[in-house]
C-alpha cells in the first residue's frame, strides 16, 4: 500500500509540475501581442495552447503514462481504447477568455484510470491559484508562491481542504461566460420558480466547477457542448470534494474515453 501511496504521490507531483510550467508558458504569450489561429471547429487557437501543450507532455511523459490532449495528435480509438490508465490534458482552458485577456482561464490535467478521472489539477495561471485531488491526497487549493515545492504533502499544510466552510448564503447556480446558451437560461428561469431567492454567477473555463468543489456554488447546469478535456480535471477535483457530475438526460455518470469524446449535457452539483 505505500508503494502505490508513493507512486501516486511522485505522478501528481508530475501532474503539479506540468500545470504551474505550462501557466508560466501561458503567461509569457499574455504579456505579447499575439495572433489568433482558427480550427477546424472554427474555435480559437493561440501559441500558449501549443507552448502549454509541450510543456505538459515534456514533463508527463516520464511518467509512462500516455497523453490524450487537445492540441495533441489525434489518437485512433482502437489505440487509446485499450489504454488503462492515461493523462486528459486541456491546456489552456478558455482560450476564448484568455483573448480577452481576462483571469478565467486554467491548465487542465487529469489522470484516468479505467475511463474515470480518479486526480485532478486545475492551475489558474493569473492568480497562482491551484487546485488538485486524489484518491489518497484529497480535494485542496492553495495560492502558490514563489517558494513552494510541488509535492502536494507539502503544499497541503499550508493549503485549504475542500470544500470549505460557507457563510449563510442563497442557493447559487454557476454558468458559462462565453457560452450561456439558451436552454440554459430557460433552466435556470424553471428552477427560479421552485427556489426564488437563486443567486447567478457567470464565470469561463473550469472555474466553473471549481466553484463548485470550493462549496461557493450549489448547481452547475451545461446544455451546451463541451470536450471530455474541458471536465475531466474538475470532475476529479468535484468528485473527491463530494459532489457530483451527471448526464443531465438519464442522471448517470458522465463517461470518457468514448469514440466521440464531445461530453454530452451534464448538470454538476453537491450531494
Amino acid at each position: 500500500m505505500k508503494v502505490n501511496v508513493m507512486r501516486e504521490n511522485e505522478i501528481l507531483i508530475s501532474a503539479i509540475r506540468a500545470a504551474v510550467k505550462a501557466g508560466v508558458e501561458i503567461m509569457h504569450v499574455y504579456k505579447l501581442n499575439f495572433s489568433v489561429e482558427y480550427k477546424a471547429d472554427n474555435s480559437p487557437l493561440t501559441i500558449a495552447d501549443k507552448a502549454a501543450h509541450q510543456v505538459i507532455t515534456e514533463i508527463l511523459s516520464s511518467t509512462g503514462i500516455p497523453v490524450l490532449s487537445e492540441e495533441g495528435k489525434k489518437i485512433p480509438f482502437p489505440e487509446r481504447k485499450a489504454w488503462k490508465r492515461f493523462w486528459l490534458v486541456d491546456p489552456l482552458d478558455g482560450t476564448k477568455e484568455f483573448i480577452k485577456r481576462n483571469s478565467d482561464f486554467t491548465v487542465n490535467i487529469a489522470l484516468m484510470d479505467e475511463n474515470k478521472p480518479v486526480m485532478g489539477i486545475i492551475y489558474v495561471p493569473v492568480s497562482g491559484m491551484l487546485y488538485f485531488a486524489s484518491k489518497s491526497a484529497g480535494a485542496y487549493r492553495i495560492l502558490l508562491s514563489d517558494n513552494d515545492s510541488f509535492d502536494p504533502e507539502q503544499l497541503k499544510e499550508r493549503a485549504t481542504a475542500l470544500p470549505m466552510p460557507q457563510p449563510k448564503r442563497n442557493y447559487t447556480v454557476v454558468a458559462s461566460r462565453s457560452h450561456l446558451s439558451e436552454e440554459t437560461v430557460n433552466y435556470i428561469d424553471e428552477l427560479k420558480k421552485e427556489i426564488p431567492d437563486i443567486d447567478f454567477v457567470s464565470v469561463g473555463s473550469s472555474l466553473k466547477l471549481c466553484l463548485i468543489a470550493e462549496g461557493k456554488a450549489d448547481l452547475y447546469p451545461r446544455f451546451g457542448p463541451t470536450m471530455e478535456w474541458d471536465t475531466a480535471a474538475g470532475h476529479a477535483l468535484v468528485e473527491i470534494s463530494g459532489g457530483y457530475i451527471k448526464k443531465a438526460d438519464t442522471g448517470e455518470p458522465l463517461e470518457y474515453n468514448k469514440e466521440n469524446l464531445m461530453n454530452p449535457r451534464f448538470i454538476v452539483g453537491r450531494k
